[in-house]
């Protein structure tokens, strides 16, 4: 319903309606009319540039983004040397704060150049008190900030950030609210994210992300489900499924349902080939989960898993609340249920207090489990969580050493699962024309497994038979064979 809003002729004479998301396009509306007098001034359309930082869930969020400033009358930039500039923000590690930091260096140059630009801040790293208190005292240029919170009123706050020169700044500690039905411009016309749930109930001693999500909110099913079929009927044929932590989907419902009972009603969508998500805390992986995966013919053979530390000593000090002998066992409940799933996880090297035989252990997990491939991190303090206060906090020369080891080990056993692959034929979705040679495209297999293949640009969004030719490590080149099912709608 939404979708089909001409923004051209909503009336503001009455001012904008309380209820969301039809509040949201009639500000819609008024940026598009500011928009208009702008491209009247500079004699062309204005552009706008967004760049996203961090995970799945921040990427989805930048569609929405881009979608309202596509709907608005923007058009997209390649660089910052745009009129509207957008940062998504991260702030799961420090390094992700710096980046920032230093990007706005660089468009306070910029906007000297361009005095009309506008520049915007949202995500999780504006949920930190200190960040917006630098912000106001260090980079008066940026006009536009709010959180992780409010993103949906992001049409509301643009409309405000337009018509004067200080600065808008809007954060929400928590909210309850979920409000969808936005416009969306998405990266992929053949897959796309669809938000199941937001926030995070874990606590981890190392992770400031409820801080600055807040607490889970479930989507209810009806909404996830015609939103996908909706993406169907657009030509989607794979969703990925996002949430900090989709296991436990539903608890907060009325009635209570299960990721179990989601998934079931996912695979009904016709016209949906693939179904991905993440990511999943092992904690809350229920056995009927891995049923309803072990029989579906949609849900891709992939699961990520975070395992952090092999250790459970250290696994305690993080909060993650199971230890290593049950991450091993319920590796080998899912295994045996599926034997091809690949499995790929998430580690952290140089958490407060982690002794060499804490860092074997970990070593002794990735051997036993072998991921297909692994995220290594090196801890990165936050303030704010408990970890941050810990005592004995690892030497840096210690952590690299340990860090080095671990890489190697993850690299070698990916290269060597990957490559028992080699000579077989598999479904591949074409994703993309190579960037490094026009010749190739680029695609996956349901294992997540990077394939390169001749190709052109009409083969992107088809999904292919592929003879795995070669095993470069971490990736394949192959040659179709053959089409594995019709093509998707919404390819190039």
């Amino acid at each position: 319903m939404y979708h089909e809003i001409d923004l051209d002729k909503v009336s503001l004479s009455q001012g904008p309606p309380q209820e969301e998301p039809g509040r949201q396009y009639y500000f819609m509306a008024e940026c598009r009319q500011a928009v208009k007098e702008l491209e009247g001034k500079l004699g062309r359309r204005p552009t706008f540039f967004a760049q996203t930082f961090g995970c799945q869930m921040n990427a989805r969020d930048s569609e929405k983004l881009s979608g309202i400033l596509t709907s608005v009358g923007y058009a997209r930039a390649d660089s910052e040397e745009a009129d509207f500039v957008i940062y998504n923000t991260c702030t799961v590690r420090e390094n992700a704060n710096n980046k920032v930091w230093g990007r706005l260096g660089y468009l306070n140059a910029a906007k000297k150049r361009l005095p009309h630009m506008k520049i915007a801040l949202c995500g999780c790293m504006m949920q930190e008190p200190e960040v917006i208190e630098k912000l106001k005292k260090s980079y008066p240029f940026v006009s536009l900030v709010f959180g992780t919170h409010n993103i949906y009123k992001f049409a509301e706050l643009l409309s405000l950030a337009l018509k004067q020169e200080e600065a808008v700044i809007d954060i929400w500690q928590e909210t309850d609210k979920i409000v969808e039905d936005l416009p969306i411009e998405r990266k992929y016309p053949f897959k796309s994210g669809v938000n199941i749930m937001f926030g995070c109930n874990n606590f981890c001693s190392y992770c400031i992300v409820p801080y600055v999500r807040g607490r889970e909110r479930s989507r209810r099913p009806e909404d996830i489900i015609r939103e996908i079929q909706d993406l169907a009927g657009d030509g989607v044929a794979e969703v990925m499924l996002l949430g900090q932590n989709v296991n436990s989907y539903g608890k907060n419902l009325d009635p209570p349902t299960t990721f179990a009972d989601l998934l079931r009603e996912v695979e009904r969508v016709e016209g949906i080939s693939r179904i991905r998500f993440m990511t999943s805390h092992p904690k809350d992986l229920s056995d009927e989960l891995i049923e309803v995966m072990g029989a579906s013919k949609k849900i891709c053979r992939h699961l990520h898993l975070p395992l952090q530390s092999g250790s459970s000593r250290i696994l305690k000090e993080m909060n993650r609340r199971y230890d290593k002998g049950q991450y091993l066992a319920l590796v080998a409940k899912i295994r045996r249920a599926m034997p091809d799933i690949a499995l790929t996880t998430d580690i952290i090297v140089g958490f407060p207090g982690e002794t060499e035989e804490d860092f074997l252990e970990t070593m002794d997990v990735v051997r036993k489990v072998g991921f297909e491939s692994a995220f290594t991190f090196i801890y990165s303090k936050r303030t704010g969580t408990p970890a941050a206060a810990m005592e004995g906090q690892v030497p840096e020369d210690v952590v690299k050493e340990r860090f080095g080891r671990l890489l190697e080990e993850v690299q070698r056993i990916a290269a060597e699962k990957a490559g028992a692959f080699t000579g077989r034929i598999e479904p591949v979705l074409v994703e993309e024309v190579n960037g490094q040679d026009p010749r190739l495209v680029t695609g996956r297999m349901g294992n997540n497994f990077v394939v390169h293949l001749p190709g052109n640009e009409g083969m992107v969004g088809k999904i292919f038979e592929v003879e795995l030719k070669e095993c470069r490590g971490f990736y394949f080149y192959g040659e179709v064979v053959g089409f594995s099912c019709i093509p998707i709608l919404g390819g190039n």
